[in-house]
């Protein structure tokens, strides 16, 4: 087979299963109906947290799941079946709602749980391919992710099946969060560390340079002694302030090339008459990303931190944000 061949199989191929588990998926939206407005019912009522299990494929299906849920304001935690069995089932409380993932609905280290769990007598929801089966039987409410067929050629790794089972479970992670009116705040402090958490979270206060560190001069400071400030500060920039620390303008880097450009003396120039007036400024308490977007749109690199009365906070450069994972 020539390499030419061996390609344009190899992408028929991979084309065909992204074709196979489309199918699936188109015919599981068929599938969301009142047993899914009553699994739905079921994790919004409970007062404890969802309990994923799943063995196999299935369990790392089950444990996205529960990562998704806890993830988008439902309390969810996995636990493998086989381990629950040998005492993990005592993770589970009368106050919380099992979800179990099997595609045959016949997974034996599932079934062994289902006299526990109706001891306790939480809701069970599954997950099956097979409505008939021993798991879906046992269930308050069964959602069927059956599929025609399977991805893989053989009918054996399961490949569509699962893809339905991870489907069903978004489906009921994003109807949770909208009847809840979970929102990007929420899912922000769910996600501290992550880049939406920053975006939606840092303040400019949790990011600026105060006191000590901000570069200050008044307006009649020599440029050459503002020099030796920025550079002592190291932020590329010096603010210039009045007797009460009210902002008059800003001198950058950028600042310094123009005005060498236009053969100003450093030695006897001072800092109003090559000072940027006018420039932008900021309030602490608004978010971090405010500050990107302000630096990104007017092409700048700084911004001062005042207050109402534009007395100087503190100051903050594109650098602090890229520490601070904002960018």
């Amino acid at each position: 087979m020539t390499e030419e061949k061996k390609e344009k199989r190899l992408i028929t191929l991979g084309k065909a299963v992204i074709d196979t588990e489309a199918q699936a998926l188109n015919e599981l939206a068929g599938r969301i109906n009142s047993d899914f407005a009553r699994a739905c019912e079921f994790l919004l009522e409970c007062e404890g947290r969802i309990v994923v299990l799943g063995m196999g494929k299935s369990g790392h299906i089950g444990g996205k799941i529960a990562a998704t849920l806890a993830s988008t304001g439902t309390p969810a935690f996995f636990v493998h079946p086989g381990e629950a069995s040998h005492g993990d089932m005592g993770m589970i409380t009368s106050s919380d709602v099992v979800l179990a993932i099997s595609n045959s609905g016949e997974t034996e280290e599932i079934l062994i749980l289902l006299p526990i769990i109706k001891r306790l007598a939480v809701p069970l929801i599954s997950l099956t391919g097979n409505a008939d089966s021993t798991l879906a039987r046992a269930a308050n409410v069964n959602l069927d992710v059956s599929v025609r067929q399977e991805a893989c050629p053989l009918g054996l790794a399961p490949t569509s099946s699962t893809t339905t089972a991870l489907a069903m479970g978004d489906a009921l992670a994003i109807a949770l969060l909208e009847e809840r009116g979970f929102d990007a705040d929420d899912f922000a402090l769910s996600h501290p560390g992550g880049a939406l958490g920053k975006k939606l979270l840092l303040r400019v206060s949790d990011v600026i340079h105060r006191d000590q560190e901000m570069p200050m001069v008044s307006d009649n400071t020599l440029l050459g002694d503002a020099l030796v400030e920025m550079s002592a500060k190291g932020l590329g920039m010096t603010t210039v302030v009045d007797e009460e620390q009210k902002v008059l303008g800003i001198f950058t880097d950028g600042d310094l090339r123009r005005a060498l450009d236009n053969g100003v003396d450093v030695h006897t120039a001072v800092m109003r008459e090559v000072m940027t007036t006018g420039c932008r400024t900021i309030r602490e308490e608004m978010l971090a990303a405010e500050a990107l977007r302000m630096m990104q749109e007017n092409r700048i690199n700084a911004l001062l931190v005042t207050d109402d009365d534009q007395t100087l906070i503190g100051v903050l450069n594109m650098h602090d944000l890229l520490r601070a994972g904002v960018i």
